[in-house]
């Protein structure tokens, strides 16, 4: 008989042991933090929500003011957004979430949505001309479809920074067929930065610090959420 596996402490190593890799799988069967080499942690990717911005840090109620609004005026549900058109998060609730909250409560008169400016300069340089170019857009009647170009221009590119240049902003608005000449004499004569400036000074007021951030009726809706997170607000707000 070998003398090694003869010897009780050699089965007691072996025993935790076999313990230790028992636990370790099932950490990472479980979804928990494996370590490569070099010991660094890498947690699982993050889930939808999880890079939400942090809710506003004061309790003043986020205003409509006098900005684009899609849907019935008499709604009763008003969801204020305020949203950054280079944000990818932005991005990734016009294209996983929007859509369906227009079909089921904006169109069926429930909800209207009040679209709010807040550029976030130091990391996004170009959101500023993107506003200011959809205010424009708007000089044409067609702010919603301006705004759902960059949005699907946005997603196109599919960068975690998503970078574009006045000349790009210029083209979309062809694109959807403005009157260019108006339309890029308003983009650069920079017509509504003190429009744009204001809705991110109200944003500060309120305490926003990223974006996209909403507002259900005063309800704090913070990042890109899932549909089901914005339908059990909007659904509570409008029990009687």
């Amino acid at each position: 008989m070998n003398s090694q596996t003869s010897n009780p402490w050699f089965a007691i190593s072996m025993g935790l042991l076999g313990i230790i890799v028992g636990y370790a799988l099932a950490s990472g069967m479980n979804g928990g933090l494996l370590a490569p080499v070099g010991g660094t942690p890498v947690p699982p990717p993050p889930a939808a929500g999880d890079n939400a911005p942090p809710p506003p840090s004061n309790d003043k109620p986020a205003t409509p003011d006098d900005d684009p609004v899609l849907g019935k005026a008499d709604a009763p549900i008003t969801l204020i957004e305020f949203t950054d058109y280079q944000c990818p998060f932005c991005g990734r609730h016009y294209t996983q979430t929007y859509g369906q909250i227009k079909k089921d409560y904006i169109d069926t008169g429930k909800v209207r949505l009040v679209f709010r400016d807040f550029p976030i300069v130091d990391i996004h340089p170009e959101a500023l001309v993107a506003a200011m170019a959809a205010q424009c857009a708007a000089d044409q009647g067609k702010y919603w479809q301006y705004h759902d170009k960059v949005f699907r221009e946005q997603d196109n590119r599919g960068d975690d920074v998503i970078r574009f240049k006045v000349a790009d902003l210029k083209k979309w608005g062809a694109d959807i067929r403005l009157d260019t000449k108006a339309f890029n004499e308003c983009v650069d004569s920079a017509r509504y930065k003190d429009e744009v400036s204001k809705d991110y000074a109200d944003g500060i007021a309120v305490g926003i610090q990223g974006t996209p951030m909403f507002f259900i009726n005063g309800r704090v809706v913070p990042g890109a959420q899932p549909y089901p997170v914005f339908k059990r607000v909007i659904d509570e707000a409008l029990k009687p």
